[in-house]
């Protein structure tokens, strides 16, 4: 028996109103929640752990990641998914192009590593220009940011994207008349509220600049190669190899990677710096 959890889709418009003839979906309204959250969730971790940090530099921060967000989200989906690469890397302008035959249909495919190359390019070239120290805006991305998450990957939901792959459990949804996993889901919990809840907890035993940040990169690549189990690969890509290996899978193992190495060569640097510090007159 069917039930109407099950069949949302259809029945759950993903334009939540229409603004002087433009459709306002409500993953737009999500995308914007989840930056908001992530901003008003700093400004609270500023104050509550007394974080060097001003509202004025906050605020000054917040504009320059999120250019660099948008752009490196947009450009990282063309480099690693889109299949007309080739075309937009001749025809850049048409990256950002909202209208596709005459109609509005909004800004599609957008990459969380490629976010992530623009956020960590942005946030060195803010730290360069202002002289900021780049770590201490890291950890404080680390401890916030995931609740972004959450509203993310309800936006992805409601957008009727990233579709989980075929099943029979209970709580499965149908898609063009398959169950489905409703994997964006599982992404908000394991992404979102799992990972926050482990950077929450890690903040106390912070031990030196850019310990949250790179154990923030290591966590959220294991909560994402776990949900992409769930989640069915990118039908313009497949299964990368073996069978199962999706493309997200294969840069959160990357991701991973890099995130442990660079932990332990920060932690080392630290302790160089500490020690030479120790030994000066």
């Amino acid at each position: 028996m069917q039930t109407s959890w099950q069949n949302i889709y259809d029945h759950f418009d993903p334009i939540a109103f229409t603004l002087f003839s433009f459709p306002v979906h409500w993953y737009g309204i999500m995308y914007a929640l989840a930056l908001l959250s992530a901003l008003l969730v700093g400004k609270w971790f500023i104050k509550k752990d007394a974080i060097a940090i001003s509202k004025e530099q906050i605020g000054n921060y917040f504009f320059w990641i999120e250019i660099g967000v948008i752009l490196g989200a947009r450009i990282g989906y063309i480099l690693f998914y889109d299949p007309h690469t080739s075309y937009y890397l001749t025809h850049p302008w048409q990256m950002f192009n909202p209208f596709m035959d005459g109609q509005f249909v909004g800004i599609r495919g957008m990459s969380y590593h490629g976010a992530l190359i623009g956020f960590l390019l942005a946030s060195y070239l803010y730290s360069l220009k202002h002289k900021e120290p780049f770590w201490r805006y890291m950890d404080l991305v680390a401890i916030s940011v995931p609740v972004g998450y959450i509203f993310g990957r309800i936006g992805n939901f409601l957008n009727q994207e990233l579709i989980g792959r075929a099943t029979d459990v209970p709580w499965a949804i149908y898609y063009h008349d398959t169950l489905v996993h409703p994997s964006q889901l599982y992404e908000a919990f394991l992404e979102g509220i799992v990972v926050f809840g482990i950077m929450f907890w890690l903040r106390r035993y912070k031990t030196f600049d850019g310990m949250l940040a790179l154990a923030y990169g290591f966590l959220y690549s294991l909560a994402r190669f776990v949900a992409e189990f769930y989640r069915a690969p990118d039908i313009q890509l497949g299964y990368l190899c073996c069978g199962w290996l999706t493309m997200g899978q294969a840069l959160s193992l990357l991701m991973m990677t890099v995130a442990i190495v660079w932990y332990f060569a920060r932690a080392k640097q630290v302790t160089h710096e500490r020690t030479k510090n120790k030994k000066r007159p």
